[in-house]
């Protein structure tokens, strides 16, 4: 066959490929998106596979990291049809005893919230929405572009001298436990920030998830945590319209079998139906690193050092999700949880730590802290007036050594270990929400195998393509090295969630791939490149497929 040719081959139509798409269509380039799937999206699609009435997002459902970031702002999705909606509360974590710490969008009314909750709080609260107003623009725009963040890295620099210093970085390179001990009297501040932080693979004592959990909550003080209007599925479909108007197109059903090499250059991929199809100018690869490297480039062309430093790449946790559609609202005891997009499920913060620490060694967590979603009062599109579209996740280990709730469960998903788990996470809530399981009229059930048969790039359900640890961040991202989009294949680049800044719905990983690709079609970038390419090329073997 002797296939197509065009500038750019994007493999992978999750929001990274699809981002990074656009960026190169808006530079006059023709661009095809090959994806395996039926459907475009990745982790980035709704469906009705729960109830008829009910729409469900499969994997992401709350995006205030696509609110806030440039790349996606850049893309003005609105005029694609995009549209905004939020909860009336961002975020709400009930306690046992009925309290129930809350985060608005405005600052003051959370701060009246975390007020009643220890005395001192709201202004302790507020002082660390002040560093967000110092430090935020500059350190979105450091993370999100690619690394050394050189221009956005200076100004933050700065701002940071200004904003306290070396006490302002102490404060977010504490465990987020200890900066509760820190800042806060009561316990609604510290829950609030410690559940932000869990929603990557973190402990309560790591360092520097404090960072990590007060960056999401400031998120929400800013942008909020909103969802698209109609299900998740709109975001990519925005991104999809925007593309074929700038005359790209996607492929679905296409998955890619190889990448294609000739003299230590990428020419273009192979599908796996065996159709070539020809890259005149690059090949962006939105999957994982462990797929592109050894996978759809062969080892015999790949540096010995890259091959043992991928022995090495963590992947997050596993992921169980189940999915509801319900009758009416959740019926919680602490009614302020009814107003909140998402919930967060954990009796304090040792039932963190412990959580933590049986994923850590191995575990299946017998209690879990469950992140839930309220869709339909996110967005009423989701569901009928009075009805209620929700899920909920968890995190699981990659590979289970035991169950710490005794019933054998680990990595084998029959029936009956989904039934089991799902019961567990169904006691969570429960717990906080009496009769919450006579409210359910249908239910989907998503083990980690089900999501990776969904998106085959969600390796046992893994959402954030590797580890948020600091030792597979930045220059450690995938392995160590640049922590840039180059690959040792000159005209490839990784613009998945295994790049840096990592993962999350924010597009940056696909943006920094795409500009990689125009400043090296450049012939100023040509001439400064040429020598580390002639270098890689011995290693690469310098032999075409």
């Amino acid at each position: 066959m002797n296939g197509r040719t065009v500038d750019a081959v994007v493999v992978g139509a999750g929001p990274n490929g699809l981002v990074a798409a656009n960026i190169l269509a808006d530079a006059g380039w023709q661009v095809v998106v090959l994806e395996a799937a039926p459907d475009p999206g990745g982790a980035v699609r709704s469906d009705r596979g729960v109830h008829p009435d009910h729409v469900h997002d499969l994997f992401s459902s709350f995006h205030p990291l696509a609110a806030a970031s440039p790349a996606m702002r850049g893309l003005e999705l609105e005029r694609w049809g995009l549209r905004w909606s939020h909860a009336p509360a961002v975020l709400a974590h009930p306690m046992p005893d009925g309290r129930c710490p809350v985060l608005y969008r405005d600052r003051e009314r959370t701060a009246q919230v975390l007020e009643s909750c220890g005395p001192g709080d709201g202004s302790a609260y507020l002082r660390l929405v002040e560093l967000w107003d110092a430090l935020g623009e500059d350190l979105v725009e450091a993370l999100f572009t690619p690394f050394p963040p050189v221009r956005s890295g200076v100004a933050l620099a700065a701002r940071l001298r200004s904003a306290g210093g070396l006490r302002a970085l102490r404060t977010l390179a504490l465990p987020v436990r200890r900066l509760g001990e820190e800042e806060f009297i009561g316990a609604g501040a510290p829950l609030l920030l410690a559940g932000c932080a869990l929603h990557a693979d973190l402990f309560p004592e790591s360092p520097g998830s404090a960072a990590f959990g007060w960056l999401l909550a400031m998120l929400g003080q800013q942008v909020g945590w909103p969802v698209p209007a109609g299900g998740a599925q709109q975001l990519t479909a925005a991104l999809v319209r925007r593309l074929e108007a700038r005359g790209g197109a996607v492929r679905c059903a296409s998955p890619v079998a190889r990448v294609l090499i000739a003299d230590g250059r990428c020419t273009g991929v192979r599908t796996a139906a065996g159709e070539p199809v020809r890259a005149r100018r690059a090949v962006l690869a939105d999957v994982p690193a462990p797929a592109l490297y050894g996978e759809l480039v062969g080892w015999e062309r790949l540096p010995a050092r890259l091959r043992a430093d991928l022995a090495r790449f963590q992947w997050d946790h596993a992921t169980f999700k189940v999915d509801w559609a319900l009758s009416r609202p959740i019926p919680w005891r602490a009614p302020a949880a009814g107003g909140a997009g998402t919930v967060h499920l954990a009796a304090g913060l040792d039932h963190l730590t412990r959580y933590a620490a049986q994923l850590a060694t191995g575990q299946v967590p017998d209690r879990p802290f469950a992140l839930l979603g309220q869709m339909t009062t996110a967005d009423p599109r989701r569901s009928p007036a009075g009805t209620e579209s929700a899920w909920a996740y968890t995190h699981l280990p990659q590979r289970a050594r035991g169950d710490a709730g005794g019933a054998g469960l680990g990595d084998r998903w029959d029936h009956g270990a989904k039934e089991a788990m799902a019961a567990r996470v169904e006691a969570e809530v429960e717990r906080l929400a009496p009769g919450f399981r006579d409210t359910v009229l249908a239910r989907r059930v998503l083990a980690p195998t089900d999501l990776q048969r969904l998106d085959r790039s969600l390796e046992r359900g893994a959402v954030n393509g590797g580890t948020a640890a600091f030792q597979q961040q930045l220059m450690f991202r995938p392995t160590v090295g640049t922590g840039r989009p180059e690959t040792p294949v000159r005209g490839l680049y990784l613009a998945s969630a295994s790049a840096h800044p990592g993962g999350g719905v924010h597009g940056a990983c696909g943006a920094n791939a795409a500009r990689a690709a125009l400043w090296a079609g450049r012939p100023s970038a040509r001439r400064v490149l040429h020598p580390v390419w002639s270098a890689l090329r011995g290693a690469l073997g310098g032999r075409g497929d």
